[in-house]
């Protein structure tokens, strides 16, 4: 996920830039931005007005010894702390409830994004660290926009606030006060970058060891199946160690900013304050005015140094908003043209590759697919096998456009795939993969993947077609029971059933099959190659195929080796040329029946 060129030099130029990019979804709520404004400047106002009060105590009140005065400004000093208390609740409620709608509207235009890039961009992506992504680095956003922007506008109003009131109180003294500021201002900045360069580490580190863990935990029952729990344990602890490290280093920078912030800020306070001593002893200024100065250089040096802390946050927040801003800037790499062709209103099934070149870009040296060029007409069963390797898996890849070829086209019902919407190539098509992912919810919900909002009699009868339903029946809930996390409670064959259902019920004029009964057993596989051949029917279907006895029945054979067809014909004709086919023929079919005779015996 590399930035552009423009980008970093933006991020350099500007450390909390990465954060404008969070303003749209701020902007969104315009009452919650204004009720929080409100709130914070009625707090901030509120909060200057103590040393006001104070002041006319000590010159006044205690001077004269007048109790009625006294109460009086006490009782005033009361309601001035309900209303400081009453608007800080309501900042609080305003901007945390902000910061909650904002995260939420992020992340899910981030993952809407995600779901929109093309399969090249998870070639090279760790599953893991994208979720880290819409975890972790959104929980940093959400404090950005919640506490932290709350507690920095309320520091900034009251600081400026303080900083103007101190000014009118006793210009000679502010002076001196303002004359620190660039001492305490310029290291913020450079201690700023600092901290967002070594925030931005240690969420990358962090990242890093959640897709370690979310890789493991996910193969769980392989970890222990090889004994391996030692091993992958030192592995993440010591990706959890690096990332600690790396978030110690950017608590460090920041401890270092705070500790430097603070001392210069009440430094130059008790500095100011002897000066000003100086003044109440020769008879220049007033104890009281003193104190409302002293006051006001409380508050602004306290608002100074929360805003020194803050800087540190939001240039954590900002190295979270960077990474966040990365996703959001990824293009697919195979979208919709401006002006896409339609597809016929009626899916006839046809499928031409025409001269087809492509390697995949995570290998753009090593080509899958050289110079193909095949036609699979309306209706017609197409099997293709070879070995390992030879490209019969781009194929389906290149018909469902998940990748654009180097070279040549391919072509659904007369339309150059790269011309139309993807979405509607895709949805012309069904396909049973041989990995089959079944996700962590009811048995319905996952048949019902293949078309949202279908009916229950529809889902039912496709799993019935699909022999599904016998196993499903026996299951505690029936169709609504949960069949965990990628359907680890069910076998290798019920999850291919739940797959082939899935394919009956989307009815789509084009049927791609990847070994669709290879997790199944012998009883089984005759069952259910008899449901498939009824949904094949009328539809154009290829089939990938490693097991040849599965493709007796194809109209065609394409044979595939090292990125070419290098045969085709049924399988008689194939046979008959004694060619890579033949010979897989031969030893597939010879090495079955020598081991059904071994049973036998």
């Amino acid at each position: 996920m590399a930035l552009t060129a423009t980008f970093a030099e933006d991020r350099k130029r500007q450390p909390l830039r990465p954060l404008r990019r969070i303003m749209p979804y701020v902007l969104r709520y315009p009452a919650l931005v204004v009720a929080a404004f409100i709130s914070l400047t009625v707090a901030a106002a509120t909060t200057l007005t103590l040393p006001l009060a104070v002041r006319r105590m000590i010159d006044h009140g205690f001077s004269s010894a007048d109790t009625t005065f006294v109460a009086n400004y006490f009782t005033l000093l009361i309601a001035i702390a309900a209303l400081l208390a009453l608007a800080s609740a309501c900042r609080y409620y305003f901007v945390i409830t902000l910061g909650e709608r904002v995260v939420a509207d992020l992340r899910r235009d981030v993952f809407s994004h995600v779901t929109t890039l093309s399969p090249a961009f998870f070639d090279a992506a760790l599953s893991g660290e994208i979720v880290s992504r819409l975890s972790a680095d959104t929980t940093q956003i959400k404090s950005a926009v919640g506490a932290t922007a709350s507690v920095a506008l309320r520091n900034l109003i009251l600081g400026l606030g303080a900083v103007g009131m101190m000014i009118v109180t006793s210009p000679k003294l502010s002076g001196l006060v303002l004359a620190a500021i660039p001492l305490v201002v310029l290291p913020l900045v450079a201690f700023g970058r600092s901290v967002r360069k070594k925030s931005r580490q240690a969420q990358d580190t962090l990242a890093g060891a959640t897709a370690y863990a979310s890789e493991q935990i996910s193969s769980v029952r392989t970890l222990q199946s090889f004994t391996n729990e030692s091993l992958v344990t030192g592995r993440f602890s010591h990706a959890v160690e690096t990332a600690f490290n790396a978030a110690r280093s950017s608590v460090l920078a920041r401890a270092v900013l705070t500790f430097f912030a603070i001392f210069t800020i009440f430094a130059s306070v008790v500095m100011v304050l002897w000066f000003g001593s100086q003044d109440v002893l020769t008879g220049t200024m007033s104890a009281g005015t003193l104190g409302q100065f002293l006051l006001y250089s409380v508050f602004a040096a306290g608002a100074l140094g929360a805003l020194s802390e803050v800087w540190g946050e939001l240039s954590q927040a900002a190295g979270a908003a960077e990474r966040l801003t990365e996703i959001l800037a990824e293009k697919p790499a195979i979208s919709a043209p401006p002006n896409p062709k339609p597809l016929p209103a009626s899916g006839k099934g046809a499928i031409l590759f025409d001269d087809v070149t492509f390697a995949y870009p995570a290998r753009p040296d090593l080509p899958a697919l050289h110079d193909v060029s095949f036609s699979v007409r309306p209706g017609e069963t197409v099997a293709v096998v070879g070995p390992s390797g030879a490209g019969k898996s781009t194929l389906f890849s290149l018909i469902l456009r998940f990748y654009d070829p180097a070279s040549g086209r391919v072509v659904l019902d007369g339309v150059d795939v790269s011309e139309a919407d993807p979405a509607d190539v895709r949805g012309r098509i069904a396909i049973v993969p041989q990995d089959v992912t079944v996700f962590a919810a009811t048995v319905r919900d996952n048949i019902a993947f293949g078309r949202p909002g279908a009916s229950n009699a529809d889902i039912e009868q496709a799993a019935k077609d699909a022999l599904a339903d016998e196993f499903i029946e026996r299951l505690e809930n029936g169709f609504d029971t949960e069949v965990g996390e990628r359907g680890i409670t069910l076998s290798g064959g019920q999850r291919q059933r739940i797959a082939i259902a899935r394919a009956i019920l989307r009815d789509a004029p084009i049927l791609l099959l990847d070994e669709a009964t290879s997790a199944l057993d012998a009883g089984s596989e005759t069952l259910v190659q008899t449901a498939l051949e009824r949904l094949m029917q009328g539809r154009t279907t290829i089939v990938i195929a490693h097991r040849l006895a599965t493709v007796l029945r194809a109209d065609r054979i394409l044979v595939m080796d090292g990125g070419r067809i290098v045969e085709e014909g049924t399988h008689q004709s194939l046979v008959a040329k004694g060619g890579i086919y033949a010979r897989l023929a031969k030893l597939q079919f010879e090495t079955g029946a020598s081991a059904f005779r071994g049973a036998a015996e």
